[in-house]
């Protein structure tokens, strides 16, 4: 009868065999990205998914809720950001700078992409699976697919400030589903921090605040059993603490699957 050890010896060289067998070790991820900016810049993987000019998602979407982000002001310079980048949804809206100087088909010249999805592949300890549109940004000029064809490719990042297009307004949109008892609010073309980590609205007229909870992604809501009618305004927090405010910004007589801007 074999020994215990032997047996042993047999399971781990056969994990070995099974891991090799289907695709590289799991990496961990590294240290979450904060809203602490510098010049450093860190290394990752990337890849890109969707189609090769595309914005990533089939729906022009993505696990933040976001829509039409092939449009403007994300213009379908989006990915996804793995768990330290797109953080449980709390990363989404964040900004990055990213260059790559290998293969020779990258410009080495920086562009900015938002987080607008979500990634969980373990390759690195910071992956960036980009739209087909932001990964090809950082060829060479006429090189956009051929180095889209390198399929995965080493960069360099750091975290930035968003500045979005003049005129853009921050944008509250309120979910299908909502109602009187029930909102659901998801806050986009935030300047700055981009991202927001807290969502309370107030009632016109009122003095208490009403906290929303995370929902899922960039989506904030309340559930209550008095009814809201509104207008409400509506304060964000950004993760490096900006409060804003945008007063009334959700009219009395409001409706579900409608935006609305802040003045």
């Amino acid at each position: 009868m074999a020994s215990s050890s032997s047996v042993l010896l047999v399971v781990a060289l056969f994990a070995v065999f099974l891991g090799s067998a289907h695709g590289i070790a799991k990496v961990p991820p590294g240290p979450n990205i904060t809203a602490d900016y510098g010049d450093k810049w860190l290394d990752a993987k990337s890849t890109w998914y969707g189609k090769p000019t595309g914005a990533g998602p089939k729906d022009n979407g993505g696990a933040c809720g976001y829509k039409d982000v092939d449009k403007p002001p994300f213009s379908g310079m989006t990915g996804c950001g793995n768990t330290p980048i797109f953080k449980d949804g709390r990363g989404c809206g964040s900004c990055f700078e990213i260059k790559c100087t290998k293969p020779e088909s990258c410009s080495g010249e920086a562009v900015t992409v938002h987080i607008t999805d979500d990634n969980e592949e373990p390759i690195a300890p910071y992956h960036f699976d980009l739209s087909g549109h932001a990964f090809g940004s950082m060829a060479k000029k006429g090189e956009e697919q051929k180095l889209r064809s390198a399929g995965e490719l080493e960069l360099q990042f750091r975290r930035v400030k968003c500045k979005y297009p003049e005129g853009t307004k921050v944008t509250f949109h309120v979910e299908k589903g909502s109602n009187p008892n029930y909102l659901a609010l998801l806050v986009k073309y935030v300047d700055g921090d981009g991202d927001v980590v807290a969502v309370d609205i107030k009632e016109k007229g009122k003095d208490k605040w009403i906290a929303l909870k995370e929902s899922w992604g960039a989506i904030w809501r309340v559930d209550t059993p008095d009814k809201l009618t509104g207008p409400f305004t509506v304060r964000y927090t950004t993760e490096g603490g900006t409060k804003s405010e945008a007063e009334d910004v959700i009219p009395e007589g409001w409706k579900a699957d409608t935006s609305y801007e802040a003045k």
